[in-house]
């Protein structure tokens, strides 16, 4: 039975050399072609027509994801997996979307890196670990059956102006007087903020903030 044969892009020669480790250490995988950027990995993803594409999320010139989407239009038999620091439903949404078997964290378990890849060598996906679970959450769900792919679209206008006010540091009195609402109504609209990003307090509305860089934290 022929190998596995598999390209990995990363714009990190360390992440490419440590991923080419453990996968030639597998039985029936090896690495036929490397990639530092997305423009690249489109060319060796034509020049040697891997089974597999690992390719980082964010790369300079091409993201992953591009990358992904432009690789399976020309050659839609080469399975995709992405790699990424980031457990963030818009990556991971956008990734299934171009076309992606499957989605691993860099920090996650080594060992769903080469179960990853025959998954996407037979076709099939494959979903672990906390992106399974971050797929089984309600507001990506709803993202999902709405072809959504960032839980802020889920917000209203009004919603919006009002998460903005929260992470600039306003309070709900604060916030109600600049709507020209009641505190009450501020209050049911952070409640519904909150619920449709799946987050608990305005602290994880900063952190979300910062997470899709609609602020800059401050050094």
């Amino acid at each position: 039975m022929s190998p596995i044969r598999i390209l990995i892009a990363d714009d990190h020669a360390i992440v490419r050399d440590g991923l080419r480790a453990l996968l030639e250490r597998q039985q029936g995988m090896t690495v036929v072609a490397e990639a530092g950027d997305g423009s690249k990995a489109l060319e060796m993803a034509a020049t040697h027509e891997p089974d597999v594409a690992i390719l980082d999320v964010a790369m300079p010139g091409l993201n992953g994801i591009e990358a992904a989407r432009r690789i399976l239009a020309s050659n839609p038999r080469i399975g995709i997996v992405m790699l990424s620091m980031h457990m963030d439903e818009s990556y991971v949404l956008r990734s299934f979307k171009a076309g992606a078997k499957g989605y691993l964290l860099k920090d996650g378990p080594r060992e769903d890196i080469p179960a990853a890849v025959r998954a996407a060598a037979a076709g099939r996906p494959f979903v672990a670990g906390r992106i399974a679970e971050l797929l089984q959450e309600e507001h990506v769900r709803e993202l999902s059956l709405r072809g959504l792919e960032d839980s802020y679209d889920l917000l209203t206008a009004r919603e919006r102006e009002l998460f903005q006010l929260l992470i600039e540091g306003k309070s709900n009195k604060e916030a109600a007087t600049q709507l020209g609402v009641s505190t009450t109504t501020i209050e049911t609209h952070r409640a519904n903020i909150l619920r449709k990003l799946s987050l608990h307090s305005t602290a994880d509305l900063i952190l979300y903030a910062v997470r899709k860089r609609l602020i800059t934290p401050s050094l």
